[in-house]
């Protein structure tokens, strides 16, 4: 089956089962999401929306955030990974979104890049999220699902070079959601350890299920009701 093949399964599938995918990430608006999105890095959404409700009532705004120390905010996501660090980046993100932007999150990736504890992922999520731009972030899911599945070639080992390679395929108006289907499929049925093939609807297209279970099968369009 050729690359392209997979993707058209893949669009299919998800385009006709799940249509209009979302973030697990609780958060009201862009200031919220971005604070999750920074947390979320090595640690699992359900933990992140765990600590925010405490975090956001004593740092409700950007200028709240600003104007702590890393080491109060610490006291408040101390059960995540690597809290240390991630306290001196909300603190340094918090000021930064007040002295440079105004209190508001950027929209354009080079500038959320600029942010403390923003790498190009986490700036990827807030363009697509809140700003419904075609941003691919590349996480360890994407990152595993779409290699294993046999999106991307081996010769793709850089979260950019993913990147690159997946909206090579896209339609524009689906990156976002692709981001999305790809961390889900990724979170709960192609598992790092033991993917769930048994039960997976990709199967049919998928490389390493054909790899494993020593038989190709053909590409069929998937029913549109």
């Amino acid at each position: 089956m050729s690359r392209a093949d997979r993707f058209r399964y893949f669009l299919d599938y998800f385009t006709t089962h799940f249509p209009e995918p979302k973030t697990e990430l609780v958060y009201g608006n862009p200031y919220e999401l971005i604070v999750a999105v920074v947390l979320s890095a090595q640690c699992t959404d359900k933990r992140v929306n765990q600590i925010m409700p405490a975090l956001l009532e004593q740092f409700p705004t950007a200028a709240h955030l600003g104007a702590a120390s890393a080491e109060e905010i610490f006291v408040f996501i101390r059960s995540i990974s690597y809290p240390n660090n991630k306290a001196k980046h909300l603190a340094g993100l918090g000021r930064m979104l007040t002295e440079e932007f105004g209190g508001e999150v950027p929209s354009q990736i080079e500038e959320l890049q600029r942010l403390p504890g923003v790498g190009r992922k986490t700036a990827n999520v807030v363009a697509s999220v809140i700003y419904n731009q075609p941003a691919m972030a590349v996480d360890t899911h994407v990152f595993r699902v779409s290699h294993r599945i046999g999106l991307v070639p081996k010769v793709a080992t850089t979260p950019l070079a993913v990147e690159k390679a997946l909206v090579r395929y896209i339609p524009e108006d689906l990156i976002n959601k692709a981001h999305h289907w790809l961390i889900l499929h990724g979170r709960y049925i192609c598992v790092a350890r033991s993917p769930k093939c048994s039960i997976c609807p990709l199967a049919p297209s998928c490389a390493y299920f054909e790899k494993h279970f020593g038989k190709e099968l053909a590409y069929v369009p998937l029913p549109t009701e």
